[in-house]
């Protein structure tokens, strides 16, 4: 087994005690294959549906090296990453993501990702979807405006 691969698998395994949440694990290594982020599923434990093991492990990165861009990092989990985590993953600017479980495995535990890509695909679903309005545009324009005329950093 890869190494890093067994580290999320371990991190994973952690909440077969703990129970803080689902069997997810992560870890992300740097370019000199130093693990600089690890992180497991915590859902439970802190009352967040974003605490998935990959975020966890992208908050712990960052707050190790001191930035949000993790370019130059690969991400080891040990499940097909979810589309929040996916898009977590793009936007930490990840170089590779290597996964151990699919799709179809994460459904046979209990976890249902394949209906939210469904979703993002066009695809017909039965999960329950909210409802997306643009509400106050004149107003909230205002923000983008000045933030645009102002000097600040994007990422």
């Amino acid at each position: 087994m890869n190494k890093f691969m067994r580290l999320a698998d371990l991190e994973a395994q952690m909440n077969l005690q703990e129970k803080a949440g689902g069997p997810f694990g992560s870890v992300i290594v740097n370019k000199a294959g130093e693990v600089v982020g690890k992180g497991h599923n915590h859902v439970l434990a802190n009352n967040d549906p974003t605490a998935h093991g990959e975020v966890m492990a992208i908050r712990d990165a960052g707050a190790n090296l001191g930035t949000f861009d993790l370019s130059g990092c690969t991400l080891y989990t040990n499940a097909y990453p979810c589309p929040m985590c996916y898009g977590a993953i793009i936007w930490a600017n990840l170089d590779a993501i290597y996964y151990g479980n699919d799709l179809a495995d994460a459904a046979m535990i209990g976890f249902r990702d394949q209906p939210i890509y469904d979703f993002f695909h066009g695809k017909a679903t039965d999960m329950k979807v909210p409802t997306l309005s643009q509400l106050d545009h004149a107003e909230t324009i205002k923000t983008f405006e000045a933030y645009l005329a102002g000097q600040h950093d994007h990422y």
